[in-house]
């Protein structure tokens, strides 16, 4: 019988590996593989996303190509940046559910958080004779928690990919707000050294430093997470639905 190149291949049914949903021998691979083909697609996906808003945006009128160009050009992004770590993944779980809760609890989460700082800025700029240092921290701690916690929508979505195959799984739902604090955590960190990085040089510094180390965490934490989890042993593997047909 042919199987689904889409499905994961079954790895559950072999000696070295337990219950757990990456085998103990596949696990340092694994880690590097999916952190490194998570930085890929961020670098990738921002590549293809920014390329295409400036083709849509040289293309049409401002008024029209604006709004257009950025819901395109952040589809893609969390397309690619989803499809490379489906590449690592799929021989666990089914790639395409990985790719499509990935793409759209990233949008969903991305979107929420724009809209939860925009309106925390709006609240801050209607102070007419401006905000007191007291209040702009407290702005800032108000928009950073929100950013955290816009991290539930990416993890909830992923959740319900990983369902199907993981013990536990709703654990899932709060691991990207662990990364999105480590993020900002840093972010936070970068912003206390800036000062001591030559001012000619500051701002690529700081740009590429806070990309690739966002990148680096949205890998390594969710590989680690995976390592972690359990296969659900109720679900049917291959071997089984295979001689349970031929037994029939």
């Amino acid at each position: 019988m042919q199987t689904d190149s889409n499905s994961p291949t079954h790895v559950g049914a072999t000696p070295h590996s337990g219950k757990l949903l990456i085998p103990r021998s596949h696990r340092q691979k694994f880690f590097f593989q999916f952190t490194l083909m998570t930085v890929l697609g961020w670098v990738v996906g921002g590549i293809a996303s920014i390329g295409l808003e400036k083709s849509i945006l040289g293309g049409l009128p401002p008024a029209d190509s604006f709004h257009w160009a950025k819901i395109l050009g952040n589809i893609v992004f969390a397309v690619v940046f989803a499809a490379d770590q489906a590449l690592v993944l799929r021989r666990y779980i089914s790639g395409r559910l990985w790719i499509l809760a990935t793409s759209i609890g990233w949008l969903i989460a991305n979107s929420v958080a724009i809209a939860w700082i925009n309106y925390i800025s709006s609240i801050a700029n209607s102070f007419n004779q401006g905000v007191s240092p007291e209040l702009a921290f407290i702005w800032g701690f108000l928009s950073t928690f929100s950013y955290i916690l816009t991290g539930i929508w990416l993890g909830f979505c992923q959740w319900l990919a990983l369902r199907r195959y993981v013990k536990q799984a709703w654990l899932w739902i709060f691991l990207p707000s662990v990364s999105f604090f480590l993020i900002s955590i840093f972010v936070w960190l970068l912003s206390l050294v800036q000062d001591l990085i030559p001012e000619v040089n500051r701002t690529p510094i700081l740009y590429w430093s806070e990309q690739t180390f966002t990148a680096i965490i949205l890998g390594v934490i969710p590989a680690i997470g995976l390592c972690t989890l359990k296969r659900n042993s109720h679900r049917p593997t291959k071997s089984s639905s295979s001689s349970t047909l031929s037994n029939s």
